[in-house]
């Protein structure tokens, strides 16, 4: 690939600084992807333009005319504070007819809606647990009749296991209405509670628009949780290193599958993608329950980029390093067929 001018979207807050040299773990932690991602390019040669954006899409359009790049690194994940805005942003990005890395609109609004994409799922006959809605302001009076607790609650369009805990199991009415007003209070959306699948946590790996590479099934394992505690990504067991070494977090190849797991799970991966309508990279959550069926939980575009996480390390096992990683995912974006390109 021909040397690029690539500016690369980011939140404002998570903007590094040029170096790590003599800063705590805590403090880098926040933002070691956008580091990482801009250190990766410029490894590649390209020129490397970093914007952080807060709640104005005219710093977008300004650095977008300034720069004339050749393309968007999109790092954002959220708008306005809000999950489901990362579709908009990218929208506007096809209406300013400029190439960018990652999803596109429809995959992100498709994805981010866990309802709504656990509908097109079940339209196209993938496996995922049975879920009730419950918009923001109502209560929880009874419990659907289609249901069976133990139940998961969760925002219903947030990303990074915000606002997920141990407490968003429930067992009873009581504990499902109190974990709904906390999504409904603390979180600020909708709240989805869907059947909690008992079994092992994987995730898969895929990239690509049309064609597609699945990368191997990966799984988040525990050496030592508290007793009664359930093997669940939370918020702490994702994005809290010093809990993480507490219950000996550590993700890696899932191992013991199986053949015919082995073989399933990467046309399983597919299909969700394009069920979705994907494109880009993207991060397929599951649980396999003891029978060994495998239970899609989500699908999650645009999923953590960091060097030494799940989705580079996934991809390092296949033969792609990490700056290669970041080339595939600037040639994917320069070669999705937007609308706008006719």
């Amino acid at each position: 690939m021909r040397r690029l001018r690539i500016l690369v979207l980011m939140h404002a807050e998570l903007v590094p600084p040029d170096s790590l040299e003599g800063l705590p773990e805590e403090e880098w932690n926040r933002w070691k992807m956008e580091f990482d991602v801009l250190a990766g390019l410029e490894s590649l040669g390209h020129e490397v333009i970093g914007l952080g954006v807060e709640d104005d899409l005219r710093v977008i359009r300004n650095a977008i005319e300034a720069h004339q790049p050749h393309l968007v690194f999109n790092l954002l994940m959220h708008f306005h504070d809000a999950g489901v805005y990362d579709s908009a942003v990218v929208s506007y990005l096809e209406l300013l007819r400029v190439p960018y890395t990652g999803c596109n609109p429809r995959g992100l609004l498709l994805a981010g809606d866990k309802a709504l994409s656990k509908k097109v799922l079940a339209y196209h006959r993938i496996n995922a647990p049975r879920f009730a809605l419950w918009r923001r302001g109502k209560q929880v009076q009874r419990l659907p009749s289609r249901l069976r607790f133990p139940l998961i609650v969760k925002s219903a369009s947030e990303h990074a296991s915000t606002g997920i805990s141990q407490a968003s199991i429930v067992r009873d009415l009581d504990q499902l209405a109190e974990r709904v007003a906390f999504v409904h209070r603390s979180v600020g959306t909708d709240a989805i509670a869907e059947e909690y699948i008992e079994g092992r946590e994987v995730t898969i790996s895929v990239l690509g628009n049309e064609r597609l590479t699945v990368f191997p099934p990966w799984e988040l394992s525990f050496d030592s949780l508290p007793r009664g505690a359930q093997p669940i990504a939370t918020a702490r067991v994702k994005w809290d290193r010093k809990y993480q070494r507490k219950v000996g977090v550590h993700t890696g190849r899932a191992e013991d599958l199986g053949p015919e797991l082995e073989q399933r799970l990467p046309r399983l991966a597919r299909r969700i993608f394009r069920a979705l309508d994907l494109s880009g990279y993207a991060r397929i959550d599951l649980r396999i329950d003891a029978e060994g069926r495998p239970w899609v939980l989500e699908a999650n575009p645009n999923p953590d980029l960091c060097f030494g996480e799940d989705y580079a390390e996934s991809a390092e096992t296949t033969g792609i390093p990490y700056a290669s990683l970041l080339q595939r995912i600037c040639g994917l974006g320069l070669g999705y067929r937007a609308p706008w390109k006719g």
